[in-house]
């Protein structure tokens, strides 16, 4: 088994966002990739030589979430960007986030208040599978806060690799820029 980097180079060219910027993100991302790809062979080899109960087995282990969902929510991040129009007020996005948060107004200003809080990671818009909820949930790291069970929605990177070149300490431009450039279709698409 072994994950491919998929290509979003469609990506550059687009408002707000540098060609610098886009290229440097690629590259990080490709590196997730290549990380999650090494850990699937080492620890496959780990397992197939009885080495299960050495620290370094568990250590890796615990590196693969970090590695994985790096890569994951990075095409997250990437397939959810590139769009042009605005939401579709009549679509089911826009009313579950209307009968979740009042309006989509006022989902956004949840949102992009997750995403300026300092520190660093993610801001994830998350459908409860069990309950049909949407939650705006912040993530500190690639591999801890994720709600068990539900689907990632829209995703908004905030580790500082996603804005600095572009725009330094100015998060809430970045955050401006990005939803610019939300592609709500796909967002849409991820409603279950």
């Amino acid at each position: 088994m072994s994950y491919s980097a998929k290509d979003y180079s469609k990506l550059i060219g687009m408002e707000g966002f540098s060609e610098t910027l886009l290229k440097n993100h690629f590259t990080l991302y490709q590196g997730y990739v290549t990380n999650t790809n090494k850990l699937v062979e080492i620890l496959d080899q780990m397992l197939k030589d009885g080495k299960t109960a050495v620290p370094e087995y568990a250590e890796l282990k615990r590196r693969f979430g970090w590695e994985f969902n790096g890569m994951r929510l990075h095409e997250y991040y990437f397939e959810n960007l590139g769009g042009k129009a605005a939401i579709n007020k009549g679509g089911a996005l826009a009313k579950k986030l209307s009968e979740r948060f009042g309006s989509v107004e006022d989902w956004e200003k949840d949102f992009r208040a997750t995403g300026a809080m300092r520190g660093v990671g993610w801001v994830v818009l998350y459908q409860d599978a069990a309950s049909d909820a949407l939650f705006n949930v912040w993530i500190n790291e690639h591999d801890v806060s994720h709600l068990a069970g539900c689907t990632p929605i829209l995703i908004m990177d905030v580790f500082e690799h996603a804005f600095m070149i572009d725009y330094g300490l100015k998060r809430p431009d970045y955050i401006g820029a990005f939803f610019k450039n939300i592609d709500w279709a796909a967002a849409e698409a991820r409603l279950k």
